[in-house]
């Protein structure tokens, strides 16, 4: 029998994944996001120019969405596959270069998402655990864990986090 798990607990300034809400909600986000790649900055926020956003799941990290104008030129070209969000849509999938290293199928993007998300159309999400480095604010986050799940942890989201072998239940 599968019983929910128990959110770890927080401190003041932390957010648990437990009182993210399901359907997921986007956030506008003003922090600033890096991605690094085969030793180089591939993509780099700047708010100024384009909102970046994450999107809070219950029992998920953050997954941070970037626009296409944070990477830098040659960055992203399309790769093969798709898969469908109950919630999101349709994802198209980018492969991303950085230097000499190429990340298949290493990020996403929803190019006509439902209405709920329209706000991030063509903005980009990445697995973290396919970089060389990610950061939020300048901290360097940890890989949601499993191979499905793009969501970047912070110190400030505290867990359990889907993704990890006995959690495809919760």
């Amino acid at each position: 029998m599968m019983h929910r798990p128990v959110p770890e607990p927080t401190a003041p300034g932390q957010e648990s994944v437990w009182a993210y809400p399901r359907p997921p909600r986007l956030e506008h986000t003003d922090k600033r996001l890096q991605i690094w790649l085969g030793g180089e900055l591939i993509a780099d926020t700047d708010w100024s120019r384009a909102p970046a956003f994450r999107v809070l799941e219950t029992s998920h990290p953050p997954g941070y969405y970037l626009p296409p104008d944070a990477f830098k030129a040659g960055v992203l070209s399309p790769a093969s596959g798709s898969s469908m969000c109950e919630f999101k849509g349709a994802a198209t999938y980018w492969t991303l270069t950085g230097g000499t290293q190429a990340a298949r199928a290493a990020g996403w993007s929803y190019e006509r998402p439902t209405p709920a998300f329209r706000e991030m159309a063509g903005c980009v999400a990445v697995y973290a655990g396919a970089m060389d480095e990610c950061r939020v604010a300048g901290e360097v986050v940890t890989p949601q864990p499993g191979e499905f799940y793009g969501g970047w942890i912070t110190a400030d989201i505290k867990g359990p986090f889907k993704g990890a072998p006995g959690t495809m239940g919760w």
